[in-house]
């Protein structure tokens, strides 16, 4: 909201010093008091004052002196002398006609707010029908927060000028601070009318536009606003919020930027401008507004969250690993803090640290499945396959249709000899994507292993079917088809093996044992050959049959 029109707009300034010699001052009092007055005449302020100074120094105290002396303090902005200038005024005349005005004027300039409502309280006791004492209260109530009563001060000066321009501000503020929105808005746009060019009055309804989640307002005024004022910081922060809103976050990184340029040590323009640039992966500058960011605010935990995520995406798992390290310490059990680090460390190689975190994240969160899949995930690769099998179960209860899940816990289940919860996982990974190429070949694996070649040769040819053309899947199932006799087949599956790697010495080996057992003894020798010179030991095989 405005500040400006909510109280440094100038009111009124105090009364000025009676000019007419006194009936009760001596006569050397009085002609410094009329020495003052032609001395401010001539435009020496500062020399009258120095006059009235010495007066009292000399042991002047009336209420004349007194209101001269701070009339030319305020006016040469010495608000402190003023205030004690008014008080002793007020002390000798507590019903002056403008003491209490006058006095309230300095207060409020030295924002002094409450102080300054009393004042022009009872400046009003003394004459109820003075605008300017009912405007300057109402000015003051506004920034004591009591708007209510701020609305009352206002309504009171406008039944004595309807069309007092600052009346009527100061009320439709009040109105905006008690959320009558409607009312606030009306006001602002009649004021508009008569002065297109209020600035104030565009800003706050920029802010209304805000508080309602207006996008059309908050676009029309915050362009009208920057046509008078081409950088104004109130029309770009309104222009960003409807960037923000409407997903345009190249416009939204135009217009932090400018913001950023106007105050380079505000930390949600800087956090804001990360935003915009990671939006649009402007990654590098997306670090520098992060960094900015927690620059200013040092503890920012979501700046140091998003500076981590964005050097871990740059490629800076160093970086990644401080950032997400600071957050932690400002808030040591955020699950997302505690997840990301742990992705960081496990780049990192090390393993260890990256485990220790995600079980400490899931003792207070166990519901978070993404946590034990890297558990489990961690437990597979140090031969932990009952903590593995352990996890990915766990991780299955929160969510059961999860394929790679379900593949990691028939590895786990295989590896410690349990086929028959191994097959079932698989068989359930197939289920929700039967195009699992790691669940087929688990099971062809298993199928193998007891020696059921057709349904081992069914899974094999599933996954040549979906694309595979790896020379292992290739070279696996010629075995398959070789064992059960279908030579043909194995011949043409071994090839598809060697065109994937020519020098894949075992296919080169089994190749000529099929071509053998068709009696193309030649071709054979040329594989066995071959095989030989890529891998000379497995000499000792060239007069066995296939193996696997």
């Amino acid at each position: 909201m405005s500040q400006k029109q909510r109280g440094d707009k100038e009111i009124s300034k105090p009364g000025s010093p009676q000019v007419s010699e006194p009936t009760d001052l001596s006569a050397t009092y009085a002609r410094a008091l009329a020495k003052a007055v032609s001395l401010h005449l001539e435009g020496k302020a500062k020399e009258a004052l120095k006059e009235l100074d010495n007066a009292v120094n000399q042991g002047a105290d009336s209420p004349e002196i007194h209101s001269a002396r701070g009339h030319l303090q305020y006016e040469l902005e010495l608000y402190d002398e003023a205030v004690q200038s008014y008080s002793r005024l007020l002390a000798l005349d507590p019903r002056h006609q403008n003491g209490n005005f006058n006095l309230a004027v300095c207060l409020e300039k030295l924002g002094r707010w409450e102080d300054a409502s009393q004042q022009f309280e009872k400046a009003l006791e003394i004459d109820p029908q003075r605008l300017e004492a009912w405007l300057g209260l109402g000015i003051c109530r506004l920034h004591c927060e009591k708007a209510e009563q701020a609305l009352d001060a206002f309504e009171r000066c406008l039944s004595r000028d309807a069309d007092h321009e600052t009346a009527r501000f100061g009320k439709a503020v009040a109105l905006q601070y008690l959320w009558r929105f409607d009312e606030a808005a009306e006001l602002y746009r009649s004021i508009l009318e008569k002065n297109p060019n209020s600035e104030e009055s565009l800003v706050n309804l920029i802010t209304i536009g805000m508080a309602r989640k207006d996008e059309k307002m908050i676009r029309e005024y915050s362009e009208r606003l920057l046509q008078i004022r081409p950088f104004s910081q109130a029309a770009l922060e309104g222009l960003a919020t409807c960037a923000f809103s409407s997903n345009d976050f190249e416009a939204a990184a135009r217009y932090c930027q400018k913001l950023v340029e106007f105050t380079p040590n505000h930390f949600e323009r800087w956090f804001n401008l990360g935003v915009a640039y990671q939006k649009t992966n402007r990654l590098e500058q997306a670090a520098q507004a992060y960094s900015e960011a927690v620059r200013v605010r040092p503890d920012a935990k979501q700046a140091h969250v998003n500076l981590g995520i964005v050097r871990q995406e740059l490629g800076d798992l160093k970086g990644a690993r401080e950032a997400y390290e600071r957050a932690l310490q400002l808030a040591p059990d955020i699950p997302e803090i505690l997840y990301n680090l742990g992705s960081v460390l496990e780049q990192l190689g090390q393993k260890d640290e990256a485990e220790k975190l995600y079980t400490r994240l899931l003792v207070k969160n166990p519901d978070w499945e993404d946590a034990w899949f890297r558990l489990g995930y961690l437990r597979i690769t140090r031969g932990d396959y009952h903590g593995g099998a352990e996890a990915f179960e766990a991780c299955l209860r929160k969510k059961a249709n999860w394929p790679e899940a379900q593949v990691n816990l028939g590895l786990c289940f295989w590896k410690i000899g349990d086929r028959d919860s191994a097959r079932r996982a698989y068989e359930a990974a197939i289920e929700v994507q039967p195009s699992s190429v790691d669940a087929l070949r688990g099971l062809a694996a298993l199928a193998i292993e007891r020696d059921d070649y057709d349904q081992a040769l069914e899974y094999q040819a599933r996954l040549i079917d979906l694309g595979e053309r790896s020379p292992e899947l290739f070279y696996n199932t010629g075995l398959l088809l070789q064992k059960s006799g279908q030579l043909e087949d194995a011949i043409r599956l071994y090839k598809e093996a060697l065109a994937e790697r020519p020098n894949f010495a075992e296919a080169l080996l089994n190749l000529g044992h099929a071509l053998k057992s068709k009696g193309q003894q030649d071709e054979a020798r040329t594989y066995w050959k071959q095989a030989l010179d890529v891998k000379p030991e497995l000499a000792q095989g060239y007069f066995e049959p296939a193996h696997t």
